[in-house]
């Protein structure tokens, strides 16, 4: 019964990351920006000593081989994928939040202490020395830089392709970076991205093909909350069933244990 017990196993623990997925998912659905995770799973097969025999010459054994090559496969997941899809506009008319519309794989880049990183979340503030950053202090960057709005600046605009005016004069332009492969950017925190190593990212003319900017507006998260409600209450029905079978096994095991002591 040892294998219906680690098959059990095994479910419960992928089971377990599964939900801490999901978790995180609905945590972060009112986060601007954020792009939820997916999971991917595969069978892992379990190989016995007897499946990597190879016999050159078939003819020289009379029998077949006891017990039968048999491999058994248990489902494990096999990799975490980050969903880069749009998420819904959200209007908050604030002239300081911006939202990319046009392109999946656009992003503003910001300056960090530990570098720069792209991200997907639009919503910044002013500091008192007039630049625009992120509430965590990170400053958006634009062509040349840093974007500084003067004192005493009444209203600021942001056209579609980036441009920053104060009042009526053009102070710089926000740039948006398209990257080539979105299965290479991980999360690193803060709701940032950066690129994993050999990728390529588009800094040619500093915008990004097709993508615009929406002053006014947010990105959503792009997180189905029914779905995610779903998917969780799936997963806790498996997670159930798994513990069953493990208690199930175990006193399977038991019995049979106790059987075979009183024969003998």
């Amino acid at each position: 019964m040892q294998d219906a017990l680690y098959s059990g196993l095994f479910g419960a623990l992928t089971t377990e990351h599964r939900l801490n997925y999901i978790a995180n998912n609905l945590a972060n659905v009112n986060t601007h920006g954020y792009k939820r995770d997916t999971l991917a799973f595969s069978d892992t097969m379990a190989y016995y000593a007897h499946d990597e025999i190879r016999e050159p010459l078939m003819t020289v054994r009379s029998k077949s081989l006891f017990p039968e090559p048999k491999n058994m496969a248990r489902s494990r997941i096999a990799v975490s994928n980050v969903d880069f899809g749009q998420g819904s506009m959200k209007v908050t008319g604030d002239p300081l939040d911006l939202a990319i519309a046009g392109s999946e794989n656009a992003f503003f880049k910001v300056e960090t202490p530990n570098g720069q990183y792209l991200t997907r979340n639009g919503h910044f503030v002013m500091s008192s020395d007039g630049t625009i950053m992120t509430p965590q202090g990170y400053m958006l960057l634009g062509e040349g830089g840093p974007i500084q709005v003067p004192a005493g600046t009444r209203t600021i605009t942001i056209s579609g392709d980036g441009q920053v005016h104060a009042d009526a004069e053009l102070i710089g332009r926000v740039q948006l970076f398209s990257v080539d492969n979105l299965k290479n950017m991980e999360k690193f925190g803060h709701n940032l991205f950066k690129p994993r190593d050999k990728v390529n990212v588009n800094e040619a003319d500093g915008y990004a093909t097709g993508a615009r900017v929406e002053q006014g507006f947010v990105e959503a998260a792009n997180v189905e909350v029914v779905t995610e409600m779903v998917n969780m209450i799936e997963t806790n029905r498996q997670f159930e069933a798994y513990q069953k079978i493990m208690q199930s096994s175990s006193a399977l095991d038991k019995e049979a244990c106790d059987r075979i002591g009183k024969r003998v």
